[in-house]
């Protein structure tokens, strides 16, 4: 079911206010927004909301057999991926940047914000939010550099509609293996759809930097950094602020 709103401040925000306030919000059912006017980004940013791009939110009822939660970013970056890979000619151009982010010819088109709702009574819930940049063409100066849309890439209009049904069974499907612990399915799509591996990265968590080399995803898909001392980081969140050329770990 998707549930279609003019406009609105943020679909995470209304879904999380729908659940504190005790309503049954069911799985698999999406709000979407034609305008948003508060939309966030991750650690707290804007989210451009122009018309003619997606946004939109559902929710994951946690269970304590469930996966890392921290996963379902990696799930829904390997869902919006393949919905946006149909409409494109060339999808060797669409890129997964960890944690959350989709690039198209090296611009942000997509991002993705999980946010986790506690319940009193109930497990926890988790909001997953997804903004792709379809139709509109005129961006802010201040991201006119480094955000891009389908129809900047490709020229043609895309049915907004479809792509939230192609995004839907998407996403369907990948939760579908998270749940039963296909976890290493997963991981292989993410790291197939993505160019950092091997090469050094900066990440930004909570105001500290690591540099090092972007090993890969852990089976619990956490990011496996290894810093120039030799040691290896685990991190399951965080701002990827660089991409560098390919490096050389301390084995080699």
């Amino acid at each position: 079911m998707i549930r279609f709103v003019t406009e609105t401040g943020s679909t995470n925000t209304d879904l999380a206010s729908e659940l504190r306030a005790g309503m049954a919000v069911p799985e698999g059912e999406w709000l979407v927004a034609d305008r948003q006017v508060s939309g966030r980004g991750r650690q707290g940013r804007a989210w451009f909301d122009g018309y003619g791009n997606f946004m939109g939110s559902t929710v994951v009822h946690l269970s304590p057999r469930d996966p890392n939660p921290a996963t379902l970013a990696l799930v829904a970056g390997v869902a919006a991926y393949e919905a946006v890979s149909g409409v494109l000619a060339d999808p060797s151009l669409l890129k997964l940047k960890w944690p959350n982010d989709i690039l198209l010819n090296g611009k942000k088109l997509a991002g993705i914000l999980c946010e986790c709702i506690a319940q009193s009574g109930y497990t926890p819930a988790v909001i997953v939010g997804i903004g792709i940049n379809l139709n509109h063409t005129r961006f802010p100066e201040n991201i006119q550099d480094i955000a891009t849309s389908l129809k900047l890439e490709t020229g043609k209009n895309v049915n907004r509609t479809e792509l939230a049904l192609s995004l839907l069974q998407n996403l369907d499907s990948e939760y579908e293996d998270f749940l039963q612990g296909k976890m290493e399915n997963l991981i292989r799509k993410w790291t197939e759809q993505s160019d950092m591996f091997g090469k050094t990265v900066t990440v930004n968590q909570k105001g500290k930097t690591l540099t090092g080399v972007a090993m890969g995803l852990n089976p619990q898909g956490k990011l496996i950094l290894q810093t120039p001392d030799g040691k290896q980081h685990l991190l399951d969140s965080g701002e990827l602020l660089a991409t560098g050329a390919t490096g050389k770990t301390t084995s080699d």
